[in-house]
């Protein structure tokens, strides 16, 4: 339910709300372009996607995008003939939204390969805004390195820099690169974005509409720049139990590695782990969740409900 006072809750939801098999009836003739051995590549940790989920949830999800993408290119036709300007290619920005451990990864690269399939073969990128996050050599230098994550620790600027010249249409623009393994901006090392005809955006706090600090400058945000968002929601204690299973894996994968700026928790007993995880969880990630990123779903486009299973459960889709 909608957060505010009694009165506005008793207002009609701006929000139609969809079961799954509601949901599911709005595939219409969209083809299933997928095989359940390509859902090896996009499953994230802990995440078993299912071709059924692809059906019965993200068909129908393809096909939305594509019809708001066919109407932001007549849009742009309709500028283009009141201007008297010539053809403009802009690009299409898609924003994923949601907690750590809720999936948003997965999402993004499910959605890059369905609509990479759409008939007219659309050019598709897919940026994370881990990029954004300042090198930590700058966070320890204003003491907010267990802040990682929160919005004073993205450079904002630059992420609205990128995203104003995207949609500028300036070519091969760079965007710095995150390492999970070295937990770090990797130097000199950038992902070239040229001109594509979809851009995903996939981060925690994508939708965010206030500024950290006052400023007398105009105010523009990151999700200003989006055509279409998505929230992916879930309880807190099942991402919670998601990190956890997560973290668990990562000690016996990533964490082994001599290089990886978590290898002191691979050596962790079962025990220890799960309260490690634990306590990540509740001091750091439970906090940017309740303050700045759940805050923001009632912006989103569409919000993808989860189940404890990792299921789609409920979609809701804004009507205003």
């Amino acid at each position: 339910m909608i957060p505010g006072t009694d009165a506005f809750q008793q207002r009609k939801s701006p929000y139609i709300t969809f079961s799954r098999e509601s949901w599911r009836a709005l595939r219409n003739s969209t083809p299933l372009t997928l095989k359940d051995s390509d859902l090896e590549e996009i499953r994230g940790l802990n995440e078993n996607i299912s071709l059924d989920e692809v059906v019965d949830i993200y068909l129908p999800v393809s096909r939305l995008l594509h019809l708001y993408y066919r109407a932001s290119r007549e849009l742009y036709a309709a500028r283009r003939e009141f201007l008297g300007t010539k053809h403009e290619k802009i690009t299409f920005i898609i924003g994923i939204a949601g907690s750590v451990a809720v999936g948003k990864s997965t999402t993004a690269r499910l959605l890059k390969t369905l609509i990479s399939a759409w008939p007219n073969k659309p050019k598709v990128d897919l940026i994370p805004t881990d990029g954004y996050i300042f090198p930590n050599s700058v966070l320890k230098e204003r003491n907010i390195m267990n802040r990682k994550g929160f919005p004073e620790s993205f450079n904002v600027k630059g992420l609205i820099t990128f995203l104003y010249d995207l949609k500028s249409g300036i070519t091969n623009l760079k965007v710095p690169v995150y390492s999970h393994l070295l937990y770090d901006i990797v130097p000199g090392e950038f992902i070239t974005v040229n001109n594509p005809d979809i851009l995903i955006l996939e981060g925690l706090n994508v939708l965010q509409s206030r500024n950290m600090k006052p400023s007398t400058e105009p105010e523009l945000f990151v999700s200003d720049f989006f055509d279409f968002s998505i929230y992916l929601d879930a309880q807190e204690s099942d991402i919670k139990t998601w990190f956890i299973e997560r973290f668990k894996v990562l000690m016996k994968t990533a964490f082994q590695k001599r290089e990886s700026y978590f290898h002191s928790y691979s050596a962790l007993d079962p025990e220890k782990a799960v309260e490690t995880a634990g306590t990540i969880w509740d001091e750091i990630n439970a906090v940017n969740l309740r303050e700045n990123i759940a805050p923001t779903k009632f912006h989103a486009h569409l919000i993808l409900e989860k189940q404890q299973n990792h299921s789609i459960g409920r979609v809701l889709m804004r009507r205003i």
